[in-house]
């Protein structure tokens, strides 16, 4: 297993950029490392990825220096194994209402004592052939791996200041379009009562002294986000491509 460089980021208060993608294919995630973004994320929420194309993207990213995260569609602890022994460094996870879910998730997410991960001679441990004894890789693991829950739902916001108490969690990460509808507004969180709601989150998990992050569609929006506090800022690389053709092809106006 590698060094987290996202918590060393972390340590420092520097905040780390990313994309999420629902590509399968590997070299999409290394030209993005290439592209010097501080992360990939496997959308394993809403694509077709499957378990077993992970650690290829996985290979690609640690080639390309960037670290290979994942959403995964469900709090399921046999579920997150797979994706984490492939090598994932971390995990986004949807969905998320109230502590027990937090406890739940952070469960599978680490081994004893933190958790209940089970342990197999796979690709995270280097197939037990590596030079980390077993208690000192377990160790490492717990100490690298980021747990960050989702906040998608009007609904979490009230169990929130519970969630936060919960040991082995680094922050939580807002879905902003999520939580828009969930409000009532289906037409996207550019809304007040929206704006008001993300504030509310962005103060009780910084003052938890964990980290906050959220979506920024530009570069301008991920500075005013990280002025406020934000640490973890992702677009989606058809979010990007979609910038950079727009911007490309004003060389034809």
């Amino acid at each position: 297993m590698k060094s987290n460089t996202i918590k060393q980021k972390w340590a420092n208060n520097e905040a780390v950029l990313g994309v999420i993608s629902n590509s399968a294919d590997p070299t999409v995630a290394e030209l993005c490392g290439w592209s010097g973004l501080d992360f990939y994320m496997i959308d394993g929420e809403h694509s077709p990825v499957t378990t077993s194309e992970v650690q290829n993207i996985v290979r690609a990213c640690e080639s390309a220096g960037t670290v290979p995260l994942a959403r995964i569609r469900s709090n399921d602890s046999k579920l997150i194994l797979q994706f984490i022994d492939a090598g994932i460094m971390g995990v986004m996870m949807p969905g998320i209402m109230n502590a027990q879910d937090v406890e739940n998730f952070v469960k599978a997410m680490k081994y004893p004592p933190m958790g209940e991960r089970g342990l197999g001679p796979a690709r995270a441990w280097d197939y037990g052939f590596g030079k980390m004894t077993q208690a000192d890789y377990v160790k490492f693991a717990n100490e690298q791996t980021l747990v960050l829950p989702m906040i998608e739902d009007i609904r979490a916001l009230e169990n929130l200041p519970d969630m936060c108490k919960v040991p082995g969690i680094d922050g939580f990460i807002i879905g902003p379009r999520d939580l828009a509808m969930s409000m009532g507004f289906m037409d996207g969180p550019a809304h007040d009562e929206v704006k008001d709601v993300i504030t509310q989150i962005f103060k009780i998990v910084l003052e938890a002294g964990l980290v906050i992050g959220t979506v920024a569609a530009t570069g301008d929006q991920a500075k005013l986000l990280i002025e406020k506090g934000a640490l973890f800022c992702l677009n989606s690389v058809q979010g990007l491509i979609k910038t950079s053709a727009s911007e490309f092809m004003k060389g034809k106006m």
